[in-house]
């Protein structure tokens, strides 16, 4: 018989899709299925995911490729998790039956809870606690709204959790005995984990009026969660017992497929929204304006072997690591819009080619406002906003625009995170967009960093998977899977300091003008 090849697969449940990626020995991508998530938009900035169609897009992606096993003579040795973060997802778990559609990171239909909350004097209390802020992109007003608004009941058996608890739910058994636990990254996602004492808060809780025990148990994000049940896929399936061993939300994930393992380095995920990660090291940093705190991943049981030669004097390097993090609401979402809204592209594909064909936007500024401005402005009321039009602006200005703006959104980020302790020292990318030259390029000219984009850019999948191989053996360190991280292509600054700090000058104008434009204001 031919000896089996082992693997490790990353579920990647993501904002618009689902993935099941299966990753080899030396951590390259070599089988993928993907299936598409139907968005809902009830109310305008209002998002919504059908709970049981992510399941169902999970249980068909890893049928795919479990079905393709034995045409490679592949063996899985473990399974782990990657997921949209502050997703909230109300079920009933005696019957297994989702009680509202899941409401989406980027719905904003809490806004005014957020702002009462802050009113209240208790936006102090929430940053200490658990370095967010109080905006409607975090878990716990949503689930607020669940109970308050959304018609689900205080049920014995209620679970308000993340996506990827609902996914472990079902990958385990489900109403028979399946597991209902998170990782300490998406409990630190929903404003209701203390990230500094590592566990839910009573007191929070008590604030967001959540009961504690709806919320699942809050685990390590590299071990072993449970397996695959016989149910799942069937008995026959390739996938049966598998060990779930990892799980850990996606801008996590991709810090760690990232080779992030030193304080100071940064990775940004151009995505639907674009998320800017800095290892911040092992001790909790202080909150710092316009960013957040979070916790970055808990190597938990296999940290301390795991941490190789990174277990040295250094204080940044660490089991359990901490990160300053920005969060871009809009970036793919703006080509999509471009694409689906206006038709001004046809694919994504077309972008850079139509950006460039210009060689600028004629003053043209696009500010992705859709649901708000995250980082570092962190204002719901913000719209998006295109000014500086004139009789002679055609499709590849906006589209160019689209591009400087998506680069103008992380510098404003990595400025941030410039002026604190741990200032970021390289920044590595990955997500689509990260394909575009042109926009690493801008990115490089506006931060003056060393941009630096891998061989593989399906780092989100890489560290979902790396993170459970890691907990069970098939890599033994954080040295050796530093070792398989490769570079593609990198950029350096090239324009002049002064040309990038004037078009940084108008953008910053232009983002005014989006600003508290839904409170009337």
């Amino acid at each position: 018989m031919a000896t089996l090849s082992p693997v490790v697969i990353a579920i990647d449940a993501g904002t618009t899709g689902v993935r099941a990626v299966v990753i080899d020995e030396r951590s390259e991508v070599v089988d993928v299925a993907y299936r598409e998530l139907t968005q809902f938009y009830p109310r305008p900035g209002w998002v919504e995911h059908d709970a049981s169609e992510i399941w169902d897009t999970v249980r068909a992606t890893l049928a795919e490729v479990a079905g393709r096993f034995g045409d490679h003579n592949r063996s899985a040795r473990a399974i782990g998790i990657t997921n949209q973060r502050e997703t909230v997802v109300a079920w009933d778990r005696r019957t297994g039956s989702p009680l509202h559609r899941a409401i989406v990171w980027q719905d904003r239909r809490t806004a005014p809870a957020c702002q009462a909350l802050v009113d209240a004097g208790h936006l102090p209390l929430v940053r200490e606690r658990t370095g967010l802020v109080l905006d409607p992109y975090f878990s716990a007003t949503k689930m607020q709204w669940l109970l308050d608004h959304g018609g689900v009941p205080n049920l014995p058996d209620l679970a308000l959790a993340t996506v990827d608890s609902w996914v472990l739910w079902n990958l385990t058994g489900g109403v028979d005995g399946g597991v209902f636990a998170t990782d300490v990254t998406n409990a630190s996602r929903t404003m209701l984990y203390d990230i500094v004492v590592r566990r839910w808060s009573p007191e929070l809780c008590e604030l967001f009026e959540v009961p504690p025990a709806a919320l699942p148990e809050a685990l390590p994000s590299c071990g072993r969660f449970g397996r695959v049940s016989d149910a799942t896929l069937g008995a026959d399936s390739p996938l049966k017992g598998v060990a779930v061993s990892g799980m850990v939300g996606d801008q996590h994930a991709a810090l760690f497929g990232q080779a992030c393992f030193d304080q100071g380095m940064t990775k940004v995920t151009f995505g639907t929204g674009s998320f800017v990660l800095m290892n911040a090291g092992t001790s909790c940093p202080q909150p710092v304006d316009g960013l957040i705190t979070t916790l970055a991943w808990d190597l938990g049981d296999v940290g301390d072997s795991a941490i190789g030669s990174y277990g040295g004097p250094s204080p940044g390097r660490g089991s359990v690591a901490y990160a300053l993090e920005g969060s871009v609401f809009a970036s793919g979402a703006g080509v999509q819009w471009l694409r689906d809204g206006l038709g001004v592209i046809d694919d994504a594909a077309e972008m850079e080619p139509l950006a460039r064909s210009v060689e600028s936007s004629d003053g043209v500024v696009v500010v992705p406002a859709f649901t708000g401005l995250g980082s570092p402005f962190w204002d719901p009321d913000a719209r998006g906003t295109i000014v500086g039009l004139s009789r002679g602006v055609g499709r590849a200005h906006l589209a160019r625009a689209m591009v400087e703006a998506m680069s103008f959104q992380v510098s404003d980020v990595l400025g941030a995170m410039a002026g604190t302790a741990t200032a970021p020292s390289v920044v590595r990318v990955d997500g689509g967009a990260s394909v575009m030259d042109l926009l690493l390029q801008l990115l490089a000219d506006q931060s003056r960093l060393t941009v630096i984009r891998p061989r593989s850019v399906e780092t989100t999948a890489i560290g979902g998977a790396t993170m459970a191989g890691l907990a069970e053996g098939v890599w033994g360190t954080l040295d050796d899977l530093a070792a398989l991280w490769t570079e593609d292509a990198s950029f350096h600054p090239s324009a002049p300091q002064t040309e990038a700090t004037a078009a940084h000058d108008v953008w910053l104008c232009a983002v005014d003008r989006s600003r508290r434009w839904a409170g009337g204001r």
